[in-house]
């Protein structure tokens, strides 16, 4: 089974309008809300490809049940703890430009975090853990590294998808996948990224920490893999992007989709990069249909 954790759900308002002018009075033109958070996006589109998944982490009040319900309502299973305080709600808005306002979200207590670890600790090394999003400010920053501590005697298979420090400490227990971007791996080392080959050189490095495999997202340049086997592109379909929200967090789904039934690693990146690829050339995000049609797109070849 794939679980997936989701610190900090969120409920995505995604709103439209036309001109936006900020101080004035404007209206929108069209609306949708949609079950937010990493590791949520991460079930959803696992689902839409046909893999069961479930969805584990913290949520609180009417829009934490929002999320639950949503959620099952699409068939996706859910095992979340309800805290005290209200799950966020993040607006996203589309106009000539896109605007997010992220809400904070309520805070997890220690007996909270304590029944998280309890769950964890019932997963086997059939299982796959995916720990994506940033960590809430009312947990330890190295949260991730803790979960996998808990996880590293059962062998379970961990993909972390997340910046900075709370990344960085999840590699000395090697875990099967991690996904930053461009933009997140020069962070990391605190160094600015010019070309391909210097992308290349920093993930070596992830993997000389600890990562069994990395994968860089570059938007429309493609995506790398550097892996055992070496270091392979894949290319970037052509397409309109009409939301960027997401495309990461269904990468993630596609390589897992693929690689928890396969295990081909190379085979599995290939479907993650088209899966991203379908989400942001999609207004939510991605269907199978969409992803099916896009992988003969998707070029991967060994540098």
């Amino acid at each position: 089974m794939i679980y997936t954790i989701t610190f900090n759900p969120s409920i995505d308002y995604v709103i439209k309008v036309d001109n936006f002018q900020s101080g004035a009075v404007n209206r929108v033109a069209s609306e949708n809300k949609y079950p937010g958070g990493k590791g949520i996006n991460v079930s959803r589109v696992l689902n839409n490809l046909g893999v069961k998944s479930k969805a584990l982490g913290f949520i609180g009040g009417f829009t934490g049940q929002f999320i639950k319900d949503s959620l099952q309502s699409e068939g996706i299973q859910t095992d979340f703890i309800e805290v005290s305080g209200d799950t966020r709600i993040n607006v996203k808005l589309n106009s000539n430009e896109e605007t997010e306002i992220n809400g904070a979200g309520p805070t997890i207590g220690e007996k909270d975090l304590n029944k998280l670890f309890e769950q964890i600790e019932a997963l086997s090394s059939e299982d796959y853990l995916v720990l994506a999003g940033n960590v809430q400010k009312s947990l330890p920053r190295n949260i991730y590294s803790l979960i996998q501590e808990k996880c590293s005697n059962k062998k379970v298979k961990i993909v972390v998808d997340t910046t900075g420090e709370a990344l960085t400490s999840t590699l000395k227990y090697n875990p099967l996948l991690i996904k930053p971007n461009n933009h997140e791996l020069g962070e990391i080392f605190n160094v600015e990224i010019k070309n391909r080959e210097e992308i290349i050189h920093y993930a070596q490095k992830l993997r000389e920490m600890g990562a069994e495999n990395v994968v860089i997202s570059m938007a429309g340049e493609g995506a790398l893999l550097i892996c055992s086997e070496g270091v392979y592109h894949a290319s970037a379909p052509k397409g309109i992007v009409k939301n960027s929200v997401g495309a990461g967090d269904s990468l993630v789904a596609g390589f897992l989709a693929n690689y928890s039934q396969t295990l081909n690693i190379v085979e599995a990146f290939r479907c993650g990069a088209a899966s991203g690829s379908a989400t942001a050339f999609s207004m939510d995000l991605c269907e199978k249909e969409y992803v099916e049609k896009l992988l003969p797109e998707v070029k991967v070849i060994k540098l």
